[in-house]
């Protein structure tokens, strides 16, 4: 099978696989397949059986949980180059959260089944999925730190920064996804994205944020803590 054009460049860079021979990597793009969700779709909620690991080619996914009051919290934002969906795909248990489409996507799946094969042939694989689980502990301690320890501004710039090196000055959130994020209320960041706004760091637009200057984000948290 012909990997889809463009595929194993994008699978040579992410973190996840560029340890991987191009012999590996090509052996990926074969049992995968392209998906092409649109904004607003679902695709997989917590409790659901897992399908296959997912590679964002392009557009934003929102990875998430609720609770049984309905109240939910977004724990990531996802996009071009990420890669979700490996808990799930190596214990075989049920989804850990949703995954929802907030930009019009391009994603790149790899099956279960398919993938389980090769990982029990090549131990540098393993090593690159303990090692992206392992980032992600290390991620959801981080994100505890900054709720116990920093200030709003703090946590709300953080979490920008993240967002504007991940995608550039242009930032596509929700004022409510971002307030998720950085662990507060929409009113609450609401007021702190526009104070930023009338001092000229930010301007705001629908479910878009674009940053002018992305070090201004450095130095409200180092001032904030």
């Amino acid at each position: 099978m012909t990997p889809p054009t463009g595929l194993m460049p994008m699978l040579a860079a992410n973190p996840f696989f560029a340890g991987l021979s191009p012999a590996a990597r090509e052996k990926i793009a074969a049992i995968g397949a392209l998906r092409r969700p649109s904004a607003g779709e679902t695709l997989f909620l917590k409790g659901d059986a897992a399908d296959g690991l997912y590679l964002v080619r392009r557009g934003q996914i929102a990875i998430s949980v609720t609770d049984e009051a309905g109240r939910r919290m977004t724990l990531n934002m996802l996009g071009s180059g990420d890669v979700f969906g490996e808990i799930a795909l190596l214990d075989g248990q049920a989804r850990t959260a949703d995954a929802v489409v907030t930009e019009d996507a391009e994603l790149f799946l790899v099956p279960r089944a398919a993938f389980l094969r090769l990982l029990s042939g090549d131990s540098s694989l393993a090593m690159q999925v303990i090692e992206l689980l392992c980032a992600r502990l290390r991620d959801v301690s981080a994100r505890m730190e900054d709720r116990g320890f920093l200030t709003l501004p703090a946590r709300l710039a953080r979490r920008m920064a993240v967002l504007v090196e991940d995608y550039g000055a242009e930032i596509t959130i929700s004022q409510e996804e971002l307030a998720l994020l950085a662990g507060a209320t929409r009113e609450t960041v609401n007021r702190q994205l526009r104070r930023w706004q009338a001092e000229g760091h930010i301007s705001l637009g629908r479910r878009r944020i674009t940053v002018h200057d992305p070090d201004f984000l450095t130095r409200i948290e180092e001032l904030s803590r």
